[in-house]
């Protein structure tokens, strides 16, 4: 499907996916990323290849605070650089540096989903640090509390749910290319 030309405009700002783990960012971006002809980057694959580590390790053997500041490190290299679609970590926004250069550099696009398809899609594999031990729903949802507010801050809200990827690519280009002529009229 050809791109409209509001969606050629979509290209000239990084596009940077928020919302808790396990919501899609990662699988979403990819197809957005393709979909838009932008370069695609995850948040934690980024990370993991600056400390040579698994996201599991870096918080094994040096803590969540180390890991912190190695992700805004990150986010503020990939926010500087070329547009691209960017999935975050689902708590890069809790560091205000790095929400301001989100909100500054990117359009934000939280996706947004129903927390008990979040917790059924994270149970599925044993690789999130902050869920080690804990149920997932409850775990989430005491996230959801703390993070929903900052998410809110995103330019854009995309619902997603357990539909098909490309339904919610196609959601999110929508609700790009609405974002966009909304602030184009209102300038």
């Amino acid at each position: 499907m050809p791109l409209s030309a509001e969606s050629q405009l979509l290209q000239s700002r990084t596009i940077a996916l928020v919302g808790l783990m396990g919501v899609g960012k990662s699988t979403v971006g990819r197809r957005l990323a393709a979909r838009l002809g932008l370069p695609f980057a995850d948040g934690d694959d980024e990370i993991e290849q600056a400390a040579g580590m698994s996201v599991s390790e870096i918080f094994a053997t040096m803590g969540e605070t180390a890991f912190r500041e190695g992700e805004a490190r990150v986010m503020r290299r990939l926010l500087e650089g070329p547009p691209i679609v960017l999935a975050t970590g689902g708590g890069a926004v809790l560091n205000d540096e790095t929400r301001a250069l989100l909100k500054d550099r990117a359009t934000m696009v939280w996706l947004r989903a129903d927390l008990k398809v979040v917790a059924a899609r994270v149970q599925r594999r044993d690789t999130r640090p902050l869920l080690r031990g804990k149920d997932a729903y409850e775990a989430l949802s005491e996230m959801a509390q703390v993070r929903y507010p900052v998410y809110g801050e995103a330019h854009v809200t995309v619902d997603v749910g357990g539909g098909a990827h490309a339904e919610a690519v196609e959601a999110i280009i929508r609700a790009l290319e609405q974002y966009r002529q909304t602030t184009e009229t209102s300038a």
